[in-house]
């Protein structure tokens, strides 16, 4: 296991013992918010998969009605009414704080009424074809929300694995070989110096016996 290059001093020693303990705070604050994250991810997957059926199914409906339109109509005039018309600026977008994740809030605004176009060149059909499709907008607005808020909790989760596994696997296990590593050296130290403080003793005991002769 590598260790932390330091002198190995009860400074050190005291230390690298309170950023084991900072760092063990760390990593359990982590995996806490890791677990509320995955929770979190869990259950809007499974909300959403249920919005994106919802989404595709009234989509394709609208869609086959399209090709209902520009079967009678033709590319070219269906093409030309789509583009009819006034460009409206329809989406607003703001944020919000998701447990530190600044996910988007999409807000929609009124959709106007289909037309614009001449009715002698365009089919019935169209007009329905674009009554269901302003019909899902709302709820694909909401679909984008919510698959962008989940990819944004995605990155976070990784990020905050790897914080998670740098801590648990790589920084605390570091920290707690050199204080190991430490307190062995100081021990080895501490016995050493009461080797000799002995040493010493026996000399002193053994010259004052031979001045007491």
């Amino acid at each position: 296991m590598p260790q932390i290059r330091v002198n190995p001093n009860r400074m050190e020693l005291l230390r690298l013992r309170k950023r084991g303990a900072t760092a063990r705070r760390g990593h359990k604050l982590l995996k806490d918010k890791l677990d509320e994250l995955m929770k979190e991810f869990q259950a809007r997957i499974s909300d959403n998969r249920r919005l994106r059926r919802d989404v595709e199914r009234e989509l394709q409906g609208a869609f086959g009605l399209f090709a209902l339109a520009r079967a009678e109509a033709g590319s070219g005039a269906l093409a030309s009414a789509l583009m009819s018309g006034e460009a409206l600026p329809l989406l607003d977008v703001a944020q919000q704080n998701l447990m530190s994740v600044r996910v988007p809030v999409f807000s929609l605004g009124e959709l106007p009424e289909p037309g614009g176009y001449s009715l002698a060149t365009t089919p019935a059909v169209l007009d329905t074809a674009l009554t269901r499709l302003a019909a899902v907008a709302p709820r694909m607005i909401e679909l984008a929300e919510r698959e962008k808020a989940i990819e944004l909790l995605a990155a976070e989760i990784e990020r905050t694995r790897r914080r998670v596994n740098a801590l648990e696997y790589v920084l605390i296990p570091t920290i707690d070989a050199t204080v190991r590593d430490i307190t062995m050296k100081l021990d080895e130290a501490e016995r050493s110096n009461l080797t000799r403080l002995m040493k010493v003793k026996d000399m002193i005991a053994q010259q004052e016996a031979a001045e007491g002769r």
